[in-house]
């Protein structure tokens, strides 16, 4: 069922007093918004994916370090900066893997340290802050696009990219960054479809990124998981476009799993594969993919699609919702300073700042 909506998506809106998140969980079929007014309302929506994307979760957080920060009945400096310390645990304890959660908290906290003045201007100032990371990300995924148009093979003039997951404008603040490429490639003429993984076992793929597709008019196929490498031996892929949730500084990628196996396939196949990301994402402190934690879900989410089980009782399960692409895998990583080569990360470290 496509949903009459505005052409741009924007998944975290501030309004007024509270934040406004599109209940990703309630898409395709239906489209909700949910009010978030307190911050455990907002880790619990993290937590369940109502909000997700590395992007989109960063600028959640950022809301709710400032809606805890709202909560808070002091005037003593310290004291506000012990309770900030504590909130700020709770919303990083929501997603581990996704760098860009800890990044924008430690954006506020660094705003909350370098503020001077009473604490109602603090909390002001923590305000402006998150709405300046919403703000920022918006450009940064547009910037993305653009210079992921400028990478992608030359040949054919309309390309064919497969994505999986999703990394769109509901997983961002609202251009994407694998999408963001796709978007640019349509709009400049370029697209001819687009190949989108189910991605399994949530489903970001036949649930999210065919529904952007499908609101703004651009062509999208869905596959299952298992149907990528098929459709490359066929000549129906020219490109591959990933998001990522975690880079390390090698160019290592943390993304949902299945990215791996992908990437596999397009190196069989001497098709190129993209990773789309902020530079936020980008986590200089770890070496190499290794370090980079991998959260574990609710085995649920395999044996059971909605109120349908589709496993038998008794059978065990493991389910890791990212694994880590091989730097050596990947073509090059867009970022909003330009495509590099994983190698070449290094150079971008001076302009990594929190």
């Amino acid at each position: 069922m496509t949903i009459s909506l505005p052409a741009q998506v924007y998944p975290v809106i501030w309004q007024d007093d509270h934040v406004l998140l599109i209940d990703q969980t309630r898409l395709p079929n239906e489209f909700d918004v949910v009010q978030i007014s307190r911050c455990d309302d907002m880790a619990q929506a993290i937590k369940t994916m109502i909000v997700r994307g590395a992007p989109a979760i960063g600028v959640a957080a950022a809301y709710g370090m400032y809606l805890g920060a709202r909560e808070i009945q002091t005037s003593d400096r310290t004291k506000f900066m012990a309770q900030l310390e504590a909130i700020a645990d709770k919303l990083r304890a929501t997603r581990p893997t996704a760098v860009n959660l800890f990044w924008a908290i430690e954006r506020m906290l660094k705003t909350a340290r370098q503020t001077i003045g009473p604490i109602d201007h603090l909390k002001q100032e923590l305000l402006k802050t998150a709405q300046s990371i919403n703000a920022d990300d918006l450009h940064t995924c547009q910037a993305i696009g653009d210079h992921g148009l400028a990478v992608l093979p030359q040949e054919p003039q309309q390309l064919r990219l497969l994505t999986h997951c999703n990394a769109g404008a509901l997983a961002t603040a609202g251009y994407g960054t694998a999408l963001g490429v796709v978007r640019s490639a349509w709009r400049q003429g370029r697209l001819l479809k687009v190949y989108a993984d189910e991605t399994r076992p949530r489903l970001q793929g036949a649930k999210l990124t065919a529904w952007e597709c499908v609101q703004e008019g651009i062509p999208v196929t869905v596959i299952t998981d298992n149907m990528a490498a098929h459709c490359m031996q066929r000549g129906m892929i020219d490109a591959v476009v990933v998001g990522a949730d975690r880079i390390a500084a090698n160019g290592d990628t943390a993304n949902k799993i299945g990215t791996y196996s992908v990437a596999l396939v397009a190196k069989a196949h001497e098709i190129p594969f993209f990773v789309a990301a902020p530079l936020s994402t980008v986590d200089f402190e770890l070496n190499d993919g290794s370090q980079i934690p991998i959260e574990e879900r609710d085995p649920v989410e395999i044996y059971q699609i909605e109120d349908t089980l589709i496993c038998p009782p008794g059978a065990e399960f493991y389910n890791p919702a990212f694994d880590v692409t091989p730097a050596a895998l990947i073509t090059a990583i867009i970022t909003e300073y330009g495509a590099v080569a994983p190698h070449e990360l290094a150079n971008l470290r001076l302009k990594h700042v929190v």
